[in-house]
């Protein structure tokens, strides 16, 4: 058993690789073709995390493991890092060049894939023995769900959960059999540490398959032991992860609505797509499989329908809301609301795993299989997203156990039609995403040179280089470089949006993705001595040093106009009202600032596109031009409200950012975690860092101030500050796995000793058998 179990869990992963690769092929998909892979997220967001990853690994980042200068004008980063970048797989982006991240991410993915393929292979012989090759196939058709090639494909954290799911129920087997705590917890710990969201659902699945494995309150005690400690354990990212969604902005709150049913028979079959219902498919002898365990006719294996019982409880639980909330941390996610499907997938991948250890199934098991998930599936005849393919694989699928019994040619025709329904599937999910959701363009040559142009003009920390607009992605700082506002992440901090929004700024999803806000007075307010503009980097005017000095008085209080709100930032008054007929004075620049407005706003030759649809879209402040034609005014064209017009004069900004520079600190250290900076002798008032008071910040021993949303400390005569950034919830992580180490250390100290003991004491001698007694055994009838 142990030569062949490493021959599954490889047999798992080839297929899992061959069907994923096809199917990318035969959709002419990236890497394989010319359709774009980057949707959604996965170019907007995890592309970029990465690429800050790779400039971390190669030390290329500014800042470090803590703090991120380098999105939303300083962010904090180890809640970033739990969330998308502590997979064990996420370094080997290091292997490649960074303008190939795109490739390393689709390796990635696809190594994951296969590794939750070999690894339900693995676990498949440990729960029950069986045949290797049976193994191989159901770990393949657990890497291949519908789930891992629709859903995770393109979230790739995800897949983390996937591979967490068996590797979870293996522990839940050491657990039955009272060995490996250690191992036990340790899986368990890097299980929570790579993807803490998706693990939680895998740990509720593995504790529901160790209930039916073995049902007894020694055992599931001590599997939560296992379970409590290995979270324990990690508990130095957990809790950073947790206080920064606390103070994240909020999200969308939704009400769970159940999928209808002729969606969910249709979504079994390969070949279907649907953002708003769950990918249920499974390589369509599985589910056949595991309805078979109901048609058994031995009464010896009786305790095999608590298999299919916990598929169906499974099941039910996707589709009622109070289980709904459970699967998925009580909040109703902002996206996709079946993102626990993987988990029906692999118990359903087990129970067929009960049906075919010994064998497959006598044909009247079989067919009683095959019927009910037939008679299933005839009610996606209601439904749009059956296709005519997913009818054809699927037929293929259900007839495939009936036709092929056994030997090599079985092996080969059940791999066949397991690659070909997952290849399928792979295709139709990459058109399918490319005509429903946003996409975005792979790295180019054009990339190439606006990174050089803004790694040439950077100047951190002196000043800031913003990659500035257009931008190609929320996460623009991260992937071509400098120091901006632009910001997407689950974890954007709620002050955050709403200075940038106080400001002038603009976002997309709902406040979380934040753009770069292309402004004179903002850009010498933080510091911004270079941008990007469409396609160049330019040189800003004047700005301010990136920490300054503000009067004693009162924090500015925002209001409702960013030009208002800019000017109590700055100290000084830089805007002026258009004159009579909405036109700015001469040799002013004109600056519009319509939020809810979507079209176009011309000015003379100038003419800017605007993206505003509250409270999804607000577009940014954006300027017009410089006014050079007397009583020339604005024509906006589209829908939404006109908004407020500003007119910026540029004389009196240089006064204000030399007035700021005059009373500056002497000399400003940044370092990875925060910076000090020395004061000029007898400076009274405030000291204020152009980044926003994000949760952690504290100087000089206490929790920093907040100056119109940014980080303050007072003044009172001393010669130097300093404020250090550190993640709210690190240091109660800390003590927390500690203590979560050291139980681990005594528990399995116990443990062992007690094992030591069990095996030096004699085990008393069998009782001698009666004259009676038949030394053979009955035959079982």
């Amino acid at each position: 058993m142990k030569i062949r179990i490493p021959r599954a869990a490889g047999l798992a992963a080839l297929l899992t690789v061959l069907a994923v690769c096809a199917g990318d092929a035969v959709a002419s998909t990236f890497p394989f073709g010319r359709h774009r892979r980057g949707v959604n997220d996965l170019a907007n967001q995890f592309l970029p995390f990465h690429a800050h990853l790779w400039d971390l690994l190669h030390g290329r980042a500014d800042g470090g493991l803590l703090l991120n200068w380098q999105s939303g004008w300083g962010s904090s980063f180890l809640p970033d890092l739990g969330t998308y970048l502590t997979s064990p797989f996420a370094p080997l982006v290091a292997l490649f060049p960074r303008a190939d991240l795109a490739y390393a991410l689709y390796g990635i993915t696809v190594l994951k894939m296969a590794a939750a393929a070999a690894a339900m292979a693995w676990t498949l012989p440990r729960i029950r023995p069986g045949a290797w090759w049976a193994a191989g196939l159901l770990g393949a058709a657990y890497g291949t769900c519908g789930w891992a090639l629709l859903e995770a494909v393109y979230n790739p954290m995800w897949m983390d959960g996937l591979i967490a799911f068996p590797l979870l129920c293996l522990v839940g087997v050491w657990v039955r059999e009272g060995r490996r705590p250690l191992l036990g917890t340790l899986v368990v710990a890097a299980c929570w540490t790579a993807n803490f969201y998706t693990a939680y659902m895998a740990t509720i699945g593995a504790a529901l398959v160790l209930l039916v494995m073995a049902p007894h309150r020694r055992v599931l005690l001590r599997g939560a032991v296992t379970v409590l400690l290995g979270v324990g354990l990690s508990a130095p990212l957990l809790l950073p992860v947790f206080l920064g969604t606390r103070h994240a902005y909020p999200g969308v709150v939704r009400d769970f609505a159940a999928a209808d049913g002729t969606d969910l028979a249709a979504r079994l079959m390969p070949a279907t797509y649907g953002f708003s219902t769950p990918a249920l498919f499974v390589f369509t002898a599985v589910p056949v499989l595991a309805a078979s365990l109901l048609f058994r006719r031995d009464a010896r294996e009786r305790a095999l329908l608590r298999w299919p019982a916990l598929v169906a409880a499974v099941a039910l639980s996707l589709q009622w809301g109070p289980t709904h909330l459970v699967w998925h941390v009580f909040a109703t996610p902002n996206g996709s609301p079946y993102r626990q499907t993987f988990v029906l997938a692999g118990v359903l991948v087990l129970a067929a795993w009960q049906a075919v250890a010994d064998g497959l199934p006598e044909r009247r098991a079989l067919l009683g299989g095959t019927g009910l998930v037939g008679v299933f599936a005839l009610a996606a005849l209601g439904s749009a997203h059956a296709t005519g393919w997913g009818w054809a694989l699927f037929a293929a699928g259900l007839a495939a156990p009936l036709v092929v019994r056994r030997g090599r040619p079985a092996v080969l025709a059940l791999a066949a039609v397991l690659v070909a329904q997952a290849a399928a599937t792979t295709a139709y999910g990459d058109q399918e995403r490319l005509a429903r959701l946003d996409d975005y363009p792979a790295w180019s040559a054009a990339d190439t040179r606006r990174a050089a142009a803004l790694a040439e003009a950077d100047g951190w920390p002196a000043y800031r280089t913003d990659s500035g607009r257009p931008q190609t992605t929320g996460n623009e700082p991260m992937l071509l470089g400098g120091q901006g506002a632009a910001y997407y992440s689950s974890l954007t901090p709620d002050v955050l949006t709403r200075t940038l929004q106080a400001l002038g700024g603009g976002w997309t999803s709902r406040g979380r993705n934040l753009q770069s806000l292309d402004n004179p007075v903002t850009d010498a307010l933080f510091a911004v001595g270079a941008r990007g503009r469409d396609g160049a980097v330019v040189r800003t005017g004047p700005t301010a040093p990136l920490v300054t000095v503000r009067p004693p008085g009162p924090p500015p209080a925002y209001g409702s106009s960013p030009f208002r709100n800019q000017e109590l930032l700055l100290g000084a008054r830089v805007y002026e009202p258009p004159g009579p007929g909405g036109a700015c004075r001469t040799g002013t620049e004109t600056f519009l600032w319509a939020p809810d407005f979507t079209g176009t706003a011309r000015l003379g030759d100038r003419t800017v596109a605007l993206r505003g649809q509250l409270l999804k879209w607000r577009a940014t402040l954006t300027s017009l031009g410089v006014q050079t034609v007397p009583g020339a005014r604005p024509v906006l064209t589209g829908r939404g409200h006109h908004g407020e017009l500003a007119c910026l004069d540029h004389t009196r900004l240089a006064t204000a950012v030399a007035a700021l520079r005059s009373t500056s600190p002497t000399t400003i250290t940044v370092t990875s975690t925060g910076f000090r900076a020395t004061l000029r002798p007898g400076t009274r008032g405030t000291v204020v860092l152009a980044s926003p008071r994000i949760a952690g910040w504290r100087c000089e021993g206490r929790p920093a101030d907040a100056y119109g949303g940014l980080v303050a400390v007072p003044a009172t005569g001393r010669t130097e500050v300093s404020c250090a950034f550190r993640p709210p919830g690190l240091r109660a992580g800390l003590a927390a796995g500690g203590a979560a180490a050291l139980l681990l250390a005594l528990w399995v100290t116990w443990t062992t000793v007690g094992a030591r003991a069990a095996a030096r004491r004699p085990r008393p001698l069998p009782p001698a058998p009666s004259p009676t007694d038949s030394p053979v055994p009955a035959l079982r009838r």
